[in-house]
């Protein structure tokens, strides 16, 4: 059994899970949750685990990537799954939770674990000795956001998440977008989707007046100069934007021979080429308003939304740049990082990387090698794409099926593309507990 002591930094989805997994592995673990003597803006009781922003953590269904991650976790004895399923409420083929009977179920449950202390206290920088899991969240206090700063240089942390949606390779009309580099830029695959002066005029005015989500109090300082919502640099007037983000110089349209009037680009988001970001669309829209407006772009008229756009207050470190395979920051091998502050995105999500934390946290004190799902399986795709991406266009992401290699042979549709993903990854993540 493993021996040591562990300390969790941070109470929320990602911390309890892996406080549990350490646990249950024999490890004595302090977990440190700063509620309810330091409230958060968000935050309305003391219990661990509480849900925020929606008391659903999306689809059950294994044809979905929420789905499979969470048949993913399951196999791997997930504690926040294990109370999920315990609390839900009727929501269709969502797995929706009674938000309170959830949080102090997990509670109750840490709370009664052998070798669990719960300390209500805020750790305000990180320790310099021992093994640590910091889980702290969006919400990260300024303190500990500080000490983590000057751990991790100050470029490598941010404080607002101004994500781009990303679309599907396959769902991208080549019949209309070009490869090709504007003449400043270096090397690298981008798709470009050109539109004439009608074309970016209709699509400029449906931007300006769409509907936006409403920002919470504590989001408000969100938008700054050097990364607006798409719609917000529409606003200052309706040329902006073709002399900004979407500027055509040094591109010259194959299908026309001539240069474009504005140029949407498209940027590929993994090296496997199976998603793509729509370059400066950063963006504050409803995700309703962003299917409509954004499918008026020549070439993306049905193109499949792996990831909305969104603006919102999140702490998180630039991964790929600081931290090793297994999360662990690079020269202090004592530190490991677990939930949003990593850039995984989603509740689900976050608790699969306290789960791979708390994990390897109990390998580790034992005495053995930390360990990662194949990359077969969302939860160790994700890891990989969290810690192993291009840390100048880094951004958190959600599990999604772009994430995983590609399957061979032909597939009459996407449903049965995504089964086969789903018998492929189970398969694999049921080797890896072999291995455990």
């Amino acid at each position: 059994m493993s021996v040591g002591r562990l300390l969790v930094i941070g109470g929320g989805l990602a911390g309890a899970e892996a406080a549990w997994q350490a646990a249950k592995r024999g490890v004595k673990v302090d977990l440190c949750e700063m509620r309810p003597g330091q409230q958060t803006a968000a935050h309305k009781t003391d219990l661990l685990a509480e849900l925020v922003c929606s008391n659903s953590l999306k689809s059950d269904d294994r044809t979905t990537s929420s789905g499979l991650l969470k048949a993913e976790m399951r196999l791997l004895d997930s504690l926040i799954l294990r109370c999920a399923d315990e609390c839900k409420v009727a929501a269709g083929t969502a797995l929706a939770v009674d938000r309170e009977r959830f949080a102090g179920l997990v509670t109750d449950v840490l709370m009664g674990q052998a070798g669990v202390r719960i300390l209500r206290e805020e750790v305000g920088e990180l320790p310099d000795e021992g093994l640590t899991i910091i889980a702290t969240g969006p919400l990260t206090s300024e303190g500990l956001a500080q000490s983590i700063c000057l751990a991790t240089g100050k470029k490598n942390l941010f404080f607002y998440d101004a994500l781009s949606p990303i679309v599907a390779a396959d769902s991208i009309d080549r019949g209309v977008a070009f490869e090709g580099l504007r003449h400043e830029e270096g090397e690298g695959l981008y798709l470009n989707c050109p539109m004439n002066e009608g074309e970016y005029n209709r699509f400029w005015e449906e931007l300006v007046k769409a509907e936006q989500v409403e920002l919470r109090p504590f989001e408000k300082a969100a938008y700054f100069e050097g990364c607006l919502p798409v719609e917000e640099v529409a606003r200052r007037g309706r040329d902006s934007l073709a002399f900004g983000p979407l500027r055509p110089v040094g591109l010259v349209d194959p299908g026309t021979g001539r240069q474009p009037h504005a140029v949407v680009q498209l940027r590929p988001e993994n090296r496997e080429g199976t998603m793509f970001n729509l370059v400066g669309f950063q963006t504050g829209l409803k995700w309703p308003e962003q299917e409509r407006v954004f499918r008026m772009i020549p070439g993306l008229e049905r193109a499949e939304f792996l990831r909305y756009g969104m603006i919102h207050r999140n702490t998180y470190i630039n991964s790929p740049a600081v931290l090793d395979q297994y999360c662990r920051l690079k020269g202090r091998e004592n530190l490991l990082f677990a939930g949003q502050i990593t850039g995984v995105e989603g509740y689900v999500e976050s608790c699969g990387s306290g789960l791979l934390a708390g994990m390897n946290a109990a390998r580790i004190l034992d005495g053995k090698e930390p360990l990662v799902p194949p990359d077969t399986t969302l939860l160790g795709a994700l890891q990989r794409h969290v810690t192993s991406s291009n840390p100048a266009t880094f951004q958190p992401m959600n599990a999604m099926f772009g994430l995983l290699p590609d399957l061979e042979g032909t597939f009459r549709s996407k449903e049965e593309r995504r089964r086969a993903h789903g018998e492929r990854s189970l398969k694999a993540m049921a080797g890896f507990l072999g291995q455990l």
